[in-house]
């Protein structure tokens, strides 16, 4: 314990040159703060992931705030476990004289089985309307989670919250369209704290700690958390990385449908392939933020919110599941990322799917879980590309499907689910060696092909593994040119 408060400590001094250095100064990082709000200091003095070079992130997610509370609204019991439905409110973000809903507030919903064990919950990510009226549903994904696992599961919803008013915008704002805007509010003014992914991220911190603490008493049961487990999709899914980069209590994570990584080599594939900006970003198009993608104020930006410059601190198991035909995402942005992250990587690649996935990717999550939580080995494959066409795959145990997807576009490098519908064609593979699948396509006459091998595994109490390799693209040719704009918007950096 006294090496951690030690590690805390040296992290808030730290923290406050930095803060010095961002115009945080403000930011309650003295010692003097730490003794007037004991509570919120001792969390962020136990729980901040070691670094020796926080970010505006880690400083904000740490920073005490008086106005984090929470209340037990109802409970329910059903099955052998207890689902309490929490009121709570994760800070202040923002003044009232800037944007209409300063303080966030957020349903979290905490599963507890009667017989919970393990010291390990698992943190589902999700959005919702701040309109939105309490939790009714006695939650059915949460509680077959914790049938499964038998551990502590929860979800905390309004991750933003939304909609949101800025006041020299006028406009109700949800979503992309929220980050959008306060990501040029930082390109403009150099100010760390518009962007909306601090909340986001301290708003999921902060039900950690409410679930730690509220299943800690009598009333949640009793029952020790230590660590956890996060998922989410999509803008949740971001903050999923974001969250785990900031916080030693998550030891592993399920990011989905945030295929962004490295972010600038990524959009500039995503014009050379579509030779404009898809629509699923027209929030960011709106904003112009397209315009700064290689301005020294967009590259600030990304070392404070994007997961990629947090990979080394990305070390625990992950499970990455992507849309094959993601709206936002090319099928094969993995190639910007995927080589560079560290630590145990687990991927799959959802084919005949969009933005929002299947029902059925739950079973691996069910799985991934349950092999985090008892501890349990969890099966690998690797992959070769010995030419454009081929992918071969080893893996580490016996697998119980094997599967080549394939889909052909005739006329455009276009595989977004919503554009060309369910074109992918499945074709069961055997083994050729031990353990060893070889996959070898044609490469289509016109147009594009797409593929990828997917393979399921036995997982723990008979549930089922699936992952997959990248997506490969053949002919890997491309039609257009990224130019940036003739004239590069002048932010904080360069005016």
């Amino acid at each position: 314990m006294l090496k951690r408060l030690e590690r805390g400590l040296v992290f808030l001094c730290l923290s406050i040159t930095i803060a010095v250095s961002f115009g945080l100064v403000g930011c309650a990082t003295t010692k003097k703060a730490c003794v007037e709000k004991e509570k919120p200091c001792e969390v962020a003095l136990t729980n901040a992931r070691e670094t020796k070079n926080p970010t505006p992130l880690d400083l904000y997610v740490y920073r005490p705030d008086e106005n984090y509370s929470y209340k037990l609204v109802k409970k329910d019991i059903v099955e052998d476990m207890t689902i309490f439905y929490i009121d709570m409110t994760s800070q202040k973000w923002r003044k009232p004289e800037e944007v209409d809903r300063p303080i966030w507030k957020h349903w979290l919903t905490i599963v507890v089985p009667k017989k919970a064990k393990g010291d390990t919950a698992l943190l589902v990510i999700s959005g919702g309307r701040n309109s939105d009226e309490p939790p009714t549903s006695s939650a059915p994904l949460l509680r077959r989670f914790a049938k499964e696992a038998g551990t502590v599961i929860a979800e905390i919803k309004q991750i933003p919250n939304q909609p949101l008013i800025f006041a020299d915008d006028g406009r109700k704002r949800s979503e992309d369209a929220i980050i959008a805007y306060n990501w040029d509010k930082y390109l403009r003014t150099g100010d760390p704290e518009w962007l909306t992914r601090m909340p986001m991220t301290k708003a999921v911190v902060r039900a950690m700690d409410t679930v730690q603490e509220f299943c800690r008493n009598k009333e949640g049961g009793g029952v020790k958390v230590n660590n956890f487990v996060l998922a989410g999709a999509s803008k949740r899914g971001w903050t999923t990385w974001t969250a785990t980069a900031v916080d030693s209590r998550v030891i592993a994570c399920v990011p989905m449908v945030i295929d962004m990584l490295n972010l600038v080599p990524s959009f500039k594939h995503h014009y050379e392939v579509y030779g404009g900006w898809a629509p699923a970003i027209n929030d960011y198009v709106e904003m112009k933020i397209m315009d700064w993608l290689i301005t020294p104020e967009f590259a600030s930006l990304l070392k404070i919110v994007e997961p990629y410059s947090y990979r080394d601190r990305l070390t625990m198991p992950k499970y990455i599941i992507n849309s094959a035909g993601d709206e936002f995402f090319l099928p094969d942005s993995w190639k910007f990322y995927l080589a560079d992250l560290k630590g145990p990587t687990y991927i799959r690649y959802v084919p005949n799917t969009g933005h929002s996935l299947k029902p059925e990717v739950v079973d691996g999550i069910v799985a991934f879980y349950k092999a985090i939580v008892n501890n349990k080995p969890i099966p690998s494959l690797k992959w070769s590309f010995p030419d454009d066409s081929t992918i071969v795959v080893e893996t580490s145990e016996n697998p119980l499907e094997v599967t080549l997807w394939e889909a052909v576009n005739p006329d455009a490098r276009d595989f977004r689910h919503n554009v060309v519908g369910n074109i992918y064609k499945s074709t069961p593979l055997k083994e050729q060696g031990k353990n060893t699948y070889v996959a070898k396509v044609s490469v289509p006459e016109k147009g594009w092909k797409a593929y990828l091998v997917e393979v399921v595994f036995s997982g723990p109490d008979n549930t089922k593994f699936t992952f997959s390799t990248p997506v490969r693209i053949v002919p890997d040719t491309v039609q257009h040119e990224y130019v940036p704009p003739a004239e590069l918007p002048k932010g904080f950096l360069s005016k």
